[in-house]
């Protein structure tokens, strides 16, 4: 099995880790298995490094400081494979073998890092490479650097480009937890997780797979995630499934829009409980939902519409924070799905401005990580829809 190991930083943060990480990447290797290796800055030293950087600097002497980091860590953790009578080399920008080539936009050349990336794959049943993460080549031999998380994203792009089979990402977590458990009691590893998942929790605070990393995953690579005390690179974690695909889609049937009003009702604890949960015990389900300070709007499909609004209308007249409920419909909703979406700045106005453009009222956008939801008239619908498409 051909395999890219992505050790973190925590993951090489001493001595005695590196050395353990070098018994795990050695046992691979004696399996029988292609292993290449991509290495973080030990512990905290691009955070301490940055934090020294107090003059005035341009960004290639910039990223020349902060590389040292991933440098010595290649550096150190060659040396413990060589010990161990592993024949390695390490890799940083510059080296002749150095795959991870940008443009002069410092975006990742993807004809030329992926030809690299097949040349080395040809070479591991010779040595292991051990290679710098977060960092590329520029097209004039500078050293550029992928961004925060880059090291996760080195691992990923490279596990594809090299046509590996898997890609482990060793860390400092047992995978992907069901909480923080230094927060939460009874926290336990979850086996299985989509990749749109956990695109969107590592969107909203997951520190487990940078989100640019997950971009790079196709359906083919597996990613998995690993402790660093595990100590075996081939079992165990939390196995990443699934790959992202760009989706316009159109919801077949018509919706109906339940708005309920009431005073700074964002502030009212337990109000959207209560109407949520009032719909759940009559078997409604809630295709949608969003909030305002002075109103909540469930999405339903539309034949539920007047027993819903019965429904909500008991709980406005039980409570002395909410005052009305009203309904409009037939309502539509065109969904945008795709990884890629965080990362384009100001995509919200380029789905947005063609509906503009041809007079098509936007009742309600809703938006997460990896998708967008434009409501629209029912009537607009086939004309959103086309537009969206010409888009993506």
């Amino acid at each position: 099995m051909r395999v890219v190991a992505k050790f973190g930083g925590t993951s090489l943060g001493s001595g005695d880790r590196i050395n353990r990480a070098a018994d795990s990447i050695a046992a691979a290797v004696e399996d029988g298995h292609e292993i290449a290796i991509v290495a973080s800055a030990m512990g905290s030293t691009t955070d301490d490094l940055l934090d020294e950087i107090t003059f005035e600097t341009d960004e290639a002497d910039r990223a020349q400081i902060v590389s040292m980091g991933e440098r010595t860590s290649v550096r150190m953790l060659k040396a413990a494979l060589a010990a161990r009578g592993i024949d390695s080399i390490f890799l940083e920008p510059g080296s002749d073998q150095w795959p991870v080539i940008t443009d002069e936009y410092g975006e990742v050349n993807v004809e030329e890092t992926q030809r690299r990336g097949r040349e080395l794959a040809s070479k591991l049943d010779e040595t292991v490479p051990v290679l710098t993460g977060f960092l590329a080549e520029g097209p004039d031999g500078s050293i550029t650097t992928l961004g925060r998380g880059g090291s996760d994203t080195s691992a990923v792009m490279m596990g594809k480009y090299m046509d590996a089979d898997e890609v482990v990402i060793v860390t400092d977590v047992e995978g992907v937890m069901t909480g923080d458990p230094h927060v939460v009691e009874g926290a336990r590893n979850v086996g299985e997780i989509s990749v749109d998942e956990l695109r969107n929790l590592s969107f909203r605070g997951a520190e487990v797979v940078a989100p640019s990393a997950l971009s790079y995953k196709d359906g083919t690579l597996d990613v998995r995630v690993v402790h660093y005390q595990h100590g075996d690179l081939l079992s165990g974690g939390t196995s990443i499934e699934g790959e992202f695909r760009s989706l316009v889609d159109l919801r077949e049937r018509p919706l109906a829009c339940l708005t309920v009003a009431g005073r700074a009702i964002r502030n009212q604890p337990g109000v959207f409980h209560h109407l949520s949960a009032a719909l759940d015990e009559s078997d409604v389900n809630i295709d949608a939902v969003a909030s305002g300070m002075d109103t909540i709007t469930f999405y339903i499909d539309e034949e539920e519409a007047e027993r819903a609004e019965n429904i909500l209308h008991r709980e406005v007249i039980a409570s002395d924070e909410l005052s009305s409920v009203t309904v409009d419909s037939p309502v539509a909703v065109v969904r945008v799905t795709g990884g890629e979406l965080p990362n384009q700045p100001g995509i919200i106005s380029e789905i947005v401005n063609p509906l503009a453009e041809a007079r098509i009222h936007l009742n309600d956008i809703i938006t997460s990580a990896t998708s967008v939801a434009l409501f629209v008239d029912w009537e607009d619908r086939e004309e959103t829809l086309e537009l969206t498409q010409d888009l993506f």
